[in-house]
């Protein structure tokens, strides 16, 4: 016996085995339990998520022999229910629309139509992909359609309903089928593939489910070429190999060396993917993936899969990274992957996209652990946000006013450690401001107006952060300056960058062996940047 392809030996033949579209099958069962039929049908949906499947089950509801009228469990025995099944029923009619376009094939059609069905109950129609008829192809079916035979069904297909007329539209029940979420595409190919007897690694078919996109037919398509390059076997390896896809373990040490701020663990991961000769576009789009599991975890931590295979270390990322960074890094990772096309290459777009999160990469403090860094309030301990809290958003302000004789609680006056010790951009906020005074119930800072956005966007979390850390009485004052502040944490860290730059670049310039180099090898100097920690 010749080998059938699992997409085919495989095909749904009943309502029970359609997977994942169970809101069209409840419709479709209760209006022929009901004898409710309708004339015309439009199922829409993206390619291999089961519309002609699903078109040639209701033929034979609607034509199986067992019982005297149509029924939602066809018996898959009679004659009508087996030459469905193998494409040899005279009262049911398939047309490819891609292919037959023309007027001429819709009028041959619609003239058979006029004639009682052969064999069964009804003569059906079905037009695959329908948006691809021409104007005069929908014209003459229109007519039908609008005085349709009593024997007759149409049963429209399309993956692009918008290209479909209204007038056509109008006079059809429209059903969209869903995509394929991957948990239901793995869960079916298990089945499959424990029927079949075929060992597999549970990570084998995770990734065949979202190579699939979507789509049960592909699903089993690429399952099929899976098991042939694996020689009757689905091991993760191989089939990570077979599709060329990345592996979310391999971007997850991409994320740990941005957050980390390691340049040249970024640079070493992103030269690694391109010795595997990777698709920077597809590693960009699994990159925006992993990181809307990374906001999962943070927000709905019980909508994250279970059986994900990096959840362990999703969820430790999670607890190193601020909410509002991870939006950031999906925004770089989203726009980075559009601009892949206008890069100079694709390494140097993948790239370029990294080094610009590394860029917006809030600076982790020296003397806290990122977990703690980023960790909730209700994991560690910290009070509800101050009911008391108000701001005041003003031109440039009088002469500072000294500190307070009586000091803060818990602040030693030295504003920026304090900055240093928030999380996130609520960080790179405070390190803007300068601290003006501070007395047990007052916090006055200044931010300079170039950096108001800051404020606007994340004002309120850096005076729930401030309230949370010294009291619910303490009231933040936040005012707006039209020049420069050169006392602020930011503008002190550049001087102090500035100035180890200085030092490093007159080390290199007077080390005696770079001036050899330089002397006897015509050697130059290029990008001379200072040894540095991880938070720098």
């Amino acid at each position: 016996m010749s080998h059938q392809v699992l997409a085919r030996k495989w095909r749904p033949r009943t309502f029970e085995q359609l997977v994942g579209q169970e809101h069209v099958v409840r419709a479709l069962a209760n209006a022929l339990t009901q004898g409710r039929l309708h004339h015309a049908y439009l199922f829409t949906g993206t390619r291999g998520v089961g519309k002609t499947t699903l078109a040639r089950i209701l033929a034979k509801c609607l034509n199986c022999e067992r019982g005297d009228a149509p029924t939602a469990t066809p018996c898959g025995q009679c004659n009508a229910c087996r030459e469905i099944d193998s494409g040899r029923f005279v009262d049911l009619i398939e047309l490819d629309a891609a292919s037959n376009t023309g007027v001429d094939n819709m009028r041959e059609i619609l003239e058979n139509a006029q004639y009682a069905p052969t064999a069964g109950r009804y003569k059906v129609y079905i037009i695959d992909e329908v948006h691809m008829l021409s104007k005069n192809a929908f014209n003459a079916m229109l007519k039908t359609l609008e005085e349709p035979p009593s024997h007759v069904i149409f049963i429209l297909a399309t993956t692009d309903p918008q290209k479909v007329p209204v007038t056509v539209l109008s006079r059809c029940l429209q059903f969209n089928l869903k995509q394929m979420p991957p948990s239901h595409v793995s869960g079916h190919l298990k089945n499959v593939l424990g029927a079949e007897n075929i060992p597999f690694e549970t990570g084998a078919l995770h990734l065949l489910a979202r190579a699939a996109a979507g789509s049960m037919r592909d699903a089993l398509s690429l399952t099929d070429q899976a098991i042939a390059f694996g020689q009757g076997r689905l091991l993760e390896e191989e089939v990570r190999d077979m599709l060329g896809v990345i592996d979310q373990a391999y971007l997850l040490p991409i994320l740990d060396a941005v957050i980390e701020r390691n340049g040249p663990a970024l640079m070493r991961e992103a030269d690694a993917l391109a010795a595997r000769g990777f698709s920077f576009d597809a590693a960009l789009q699994d990159l925006a993936a992993l990181l809307h599991q990374l906001a999962l975890a943070q927000a709905v931590p019980e909508a994250v899969d279970e059986a994900l295979p990096e959840r362990e270390h999703l969820f430790d990322l999670a607890h190193r990274i601020d909410t509002e960074t991870v939006q950031l890094y999906y925004q770089i990772a989203t726009l980075g992957r559009r601009d892949l096309e206008w890069a100079p290459d694709e390494l140097a777009g993948f790239s370029m996209t990294l080094l610009r999160m590394l860029a917006f990469t809030p600076d982790g403090p020296s003397d806290t652990p990122p977990g703690k860094r980023a960790m909730p309030p209700e994991q560690t301990g910290s009070s509800a946000p101050g009911t008391n809290l108000r701001a005041t958003l003003t031109g440039a302000p009088r002469t500072p006013v000294n500190a307070a004789n009586e000091p803060l609680e818990g602040f030693d006056g030295h504003w920026r450690p304090l900055a240093e010790s928030l999380p996130g951009l609520v960080r790179q906020l405070a390190m803007q401001c300068e601290l003006l005074s501070h007395t047990p119930t007052r916090l006055q800072l200044r931010l300079p107006e170039a950096q108001k956005t800051l404020l606007l966007g994340f004002g309120d979390k850096l005076k729930s952060a401030l309230t949370e850390r010294f009291g619910t009485n303490l009231r933040v004052d936040i005012s707006i300056t039209a020049g420069e502040i050169s006392t602020s944490p930011a503008a002190a860290r550049a001087r102090e960058l500035a100035a180890r730059q200085d030092d490093a670049e007159t080390a290199i310039h007077h080390d005696p062996f770079v001036k050899t180099l330089v002397r006897e090898c015509g050697a130059s100097i290029h990008n001379i940047r200072p040894l540095t920690g991880t938070n720098d």
